[in-house]
């Protein structure tokens, strides 16, 4: 028998902050930004989070190299970096497909991620690790034997719906830290862990590469992890995994405040995939600009055979050219 055991960790002032902010700036996106799936921002969002992930474990190929294989394209590197990046792309291609609260589904991802490049993937360990920062040992991970009772827990935990969704998923990517169910893999099995806990409530979490941030703080990513373990509670490394998820949300918000080109906007709307639309219905994407601008980029868009503009003034239509790129 299973007893359900909540992971320790306490909501303070901080943390309620952060809910709160990120919370405006998810129905900000769903409002505006978000409102129908970007192809194109689909796209950059995976090399993002694939370079990004795999650039915090070691793996030396550039976002232009992912981008190539991501693109199907030959590219010459590290046979382990290729490989890394190749497993990382299936289980992105599938990501909301899995089951966040399933162990088999977290463990079928583990096994295509990890795929030829450790023995036995898709497996929880069978032995006892260290985690060592240079030689010196900064984390003993619990005995191998534990494991399978820590990560049913664990799940059990993730499936109390009376917490939120917010902090459930910043637990369960430091509890994947802590545990170390795998022998191999687990920091990118916590954040892919993170995302796909996320898109059961937020779908915009598809297109919020938040590792790149996780990059850019390694020392505080890993601070927060460290920390956490000296007190015996995650507190510390929520509030910074939410820090992490606000900034990313601010960031893509910020599409609209930042100076964009005409053809800046143009290719962007393209993206959006509207087969059918009116000026103002452009005008309500990029809500910075006049309407002579509006006029005036439309015009342009079928200059350069991106739209096709039907009837006469307030009864102007323009219909997307669905050949285009």
């Amino acid at each position: 028998m299973i007893v359900s055991m909540k992971p320790p960790y306490n909501i303070n002032a901080t943390i309620l902050k952060l809910i709160t902010s990120i919370s405006e700036k998810i129905g900000e996106v769903n409002a505006n930004l978000m409102s129908r799936p970007s192809p194109q921002l689909r796209k950059q969002n995976k090399i993002k989070t694939i370079h990004s992930s795999l650039k915090i474990e070691g793996n030396t190929l550039t976002r232009e190299q992912v981008t190539a294989l991501i693109e199907n394209k030959r590219v010459i590197g590290p046979k382990k970096d290729v490989l890394e990046v190749i497993n990382a792309i299936k289980v992105y291609d599938h990501l909301t497909e899995y089951d966040p609260f399933s162990s088999e589904s977290l463990l079928s991802a583990h096994k295509l991620l990890m795929q030829d490049i450790i023995k036995n993937p898709g497996r929880y360990r069978d032995q006892s690790v260290g985690i060592f920062d240079n030689s010196q040992v900064v984390h003993i991970a619990p005995p191998a034997g534990n494991v399978p009772l820590l990560m049913n827990k664990l799940f059990e935990y993730l499936k109390d719906e009376n917490e939120l969704t917010l902090i459930k998923s910043c637990v369960f990517h430091y509890e994947i830290e802590f545990i170390h169910p795998f022998m191999d893999g687990n920091g990118r099995m916590g954040r892919l862990w993170q995302t796909v806990i996320l898109l059961q409530e937020y779908p915009v979490f598809e297109f919020l590469p938040f590792e790149t941030l996780i990059n850019l703080t390694q020392e505080q990513y890993y601070n927060a992890l460290a920390t956490s373990d000296i007190k015996g509670n995650s507190t510390i490394f929520i509030e910074y995994m939410l820090s992490v998820i606000d900034k990313s949300l601010a960031e893509l918000l910020n599409f609209n405040n930042r100076t964009l080109t005409e053809e800046d906007r143009l290719r962007y709307f393209v993206s959006l995939a509207r087969t059918s639309f009116t000026r103002i219905d452009y005008m309500n994407v990029f809500k910075d600009i006049s309407s002579a601008t509006a006029s005036r980029d439309l015009k342009k868009g079928v200059e350069m055979n991106f739209f096709v503009k039907t009837g006469q003034k307030n009864k102007t239509m323009y219909q997307l050219n669905t050949r285009i790129k």
